[in-house]
Order: structure tokens, then C-alpha cells, then sequence
């Protein structure tokens, strides 16, 4: 009798644990990731790694004044002050990361990023010419902290640094300057040469087939760098909401509010009044998007581990500081490996 109430006991204590640990949420399952769009969403345990490798492609076409769409004649002479306006920007950025988790508290970031950009250009007197800029941009290592993980439940913290070693001296040639290269305007621009301090709070939850995350995130710049200007800070709320279709499969949409301040100083090397993209009354916005996505996992066989990501996300409303580039398009790949 006394074998048989150890075997109940043993049973019953393999099954309470086997709860508890299924309690837990989980990054074993195609919806254990936020979408693609979304950094540092998720931890790792002790002694995993991970690799990832995200391709980012962002279209600006038009003009907002304000949160109104604008002619390209509103923004210049005579009926402003500007010699020259954007008609498009189209930016390409190539992302590398990999995380490190040396115990089950602390998850270890480092990312760097290769952008290249075209912007299109028509001047007051009709005229239209092209500039671009490519580099490798700013390097950003941080750390995550989990502060709980249970009831399939996750909060986690994220501090890091941004380090200034992406370029702000591009320049390229305009046909006012031709044959010499000028610097080109901020948004041209492959870093912000400040040391900047990101911060980030998620929170996740799991059902059955159903998960929810929320990330508030804020990159804050520090000091000023070395063309006398510094950009703004930004802010920003993410909320997504993801399906489990299968057990490789999940299907996810997100919704975000930010906000971006005005840049402050000047480089004394632009004109402010030869094209809007010169002059720091027009930068800083607050807006909203929202993304649809899907993530394929590899839950067994030789690519375990393996997830493939894709997000594409549209602006529901944009309203900035005076004339801008309106927001259109963005398609976010990605494919992350975990050891």
C-alpha cells in the first residue's frame, strides 16, 4: 500500500510541476516573438543565443503641413520661403543582432545597421535632382531584465546606449553646388552623433492560441554633437495582438502612438531657407500606425529554432511640425535563429 501512495505522491508531484511550468510564457511557439517591426520583445534563458538579420523598407512621398496634405507649391517661393522641397525619400535599412543570455534575468543586445537613402527633390523653378546617402549607422548594445515570468506572463526591462558611429558629414553634390559636394540636410543624415540612452518596458501574455504584448520605448539624446545640433527624442507605445494558427504559424496586428521632438541647434553648414528639409522648425511629429504581420516557426527537424518574419504597416495619422514628408509604406523581413 505504502508503494502504491509513493507512486500517487511522485505522479501527482511530476504533474503540479508539469503545471507550473506550463504556466510560463514561452518563446516556443510562432506568436512567442512580437512582430517583426518590434525590438526587444523577448528574453532568453541562460546560455541561449540568438541571431537575427531584419531588412526595413520605409517610402516618403508628399508633404503634411501640419496633419494636412499639402501641394509641393506650398512649401515654395512665393508662396513660402523655401527655394526647394522633397518630393520622396525611399530608405533601406539592413539590421544585424544578436542576443546573449548569460543567466535567466539578464538578456545581452548588440545591433548594428546599414542604411542607404535616395531623396527626390523639385525646386521653385521646376527644376528636379536627386541626392543619396549610405552607411553603416549607429551601434546599439543594451541589456533586458526579467523582472517576473509566470501565469503566462512576462514583464522585462530594457536599458542600453546608442554609440554615435553612424555619419553626419554625408554630403553630395545639388546642382547649386555642382561640381562640389555640400553637406546634405538632416534627414540625409546616417546618425545622430549624440550617445543616446534607450529605454524600453514590455509586457507579454499568452493564451491558448491567442497572445498580447505592449512595449513603451524612448530613445533620449544626450548633449550635443559636433555640427552643433541634436535630434529629437522619441517616444513611443506599441500594442500588437497575435493568433496561433498553427503550430508554426501565427498571424499579428499591432498598433502604435509616438512622438518625435523638434531637433535643437542648427549645423551652421545648411541654409534654412533653401529646402524645408534645412530647417529645424520643420522636424519633430506625433503620429499613429498600425502593421499586419506573420510569423513562420520551426518547431522540430533541422531548422528548430528557425523564425521568419514579415510586417507590413501603414500611418493612420500623422500631424507635424510645419511642412514635411508624409509617411507611407513600411515592410519590415526578418529572420531570427536561436541556439
Amino acid at each position: 500500500m505504502k508503494k502504491y501512495i509513493y507512486a500517487l505522491f511522485i505522479v501527482a508531484t511530476h504533474f503540479f510541476y508539469a503545471q507550473e511550468e506550463n504556466t510560463k510564457w514561452t518563446g516556443s511557439r510562432p506568436d512567442g516573438h512580437a512582430p517583426i517591426s518590434v525590438m526587444g520583445d523577448h528574453t532568453h534563458g541562460k546560455g541561449e543565443v540568438m541571431f537575427s538579420y531584419r531588412y526595413m523598407y520605409m517610402n516618403m512621398e508628399d508633404l503634411n503641413r501640419g496633419s494636412e496634405n499639402v501641394p509641393f507649391s506650398n512649401a515654395l517661393r512665393p508662396n513660402d520661403v523655401y527655394m526647394v522641397t522633397p518630393t520622396s525619400m525611399p530608405m533601406n535599412m539592413h539590421m544585424l543582432g544578436m542576443m546573449y543570455a548569460p543567466s535567466d534575468k539578464i538578456t545581452l543586445v548588440a545591433m548594428v545597421n546599414y542604411l542607404s537613402s535616395e531623396m527626390d527633390h523639385i525646386t521653385a523653378m521646376g527644376g528636379t535632382f536627386t541626392t543619396e546617402s549610405s552607411g553603416f549607422g549607429d551601434t546599439k548594445i543594451s541589456a533586458l531584465y526579467k523582472f517576473f515570468n509566470k501565469n503566462k506572463q512576462q514583464l522585462h526591462a530594457q536599458a542600453g546606449i546608442s554609440i554615435p558611429t553612424g555619419s553626419i558629414d554625408k554630403m553630395d553634390i545639388i546642382p547649386a553646388s555642382a561640381p562640389n559636394q555640400v553637406i546634405l540636410p538632416y534627414p540625409m543624415q546616417i546618425g545622430s552623433g549624440t550617445w543616446d540612452t534607450e529605454l524600453a518596458l514590455t509586457y507579454l501574455k499568452q493564451w491558448n492560441i491567442i497572445s498580447y504584448g505592449a512595449q513603451a520605448r524612448t530613445t533620449l539624446r544626450i548633449g550635443e554633437n559636433d555640427n552643433e545640433y541634436r535630434l529629437g527624442n522619441k517616444y513611443s507605445f506599441n500594442n500588437w495582438l497575435a493568433v496561433k494558427a498553427a503550430d508554426w504559424l501565427s498571424f499579428s496586428g499591432r498598433v502604435e502612438l509616438g512622438a518625435i521632438d523638434k531637433i535643437e541647434g542648427t549645423n551652421p553648414a545648411l541654409n534654412p531657407m533653401m529646402v524645408i528639409t534645412a530647417d529645424t522648425a520643420n522636424s519633430g511629429m506625433t503620429y499613429a500606425n498600425a502593421g499586419l504581420g506573420l510569423n513562420l516557426y520551426a518547431f522540430k527537424g533541422s531548422l528548430k529554432d528557425l523564425r521568419l518574419g514579415f510586417e507590413a504597416a501603414l500611418p493612420l495619422f500623422q500631424n507635424m511640425n510645419g511642412v514635411q514628408l508624409r509617411t507611407k509604406e513600411t515592410l519590415t523581413l526578418g529572420l531570427q535563429y536561436a541556439l
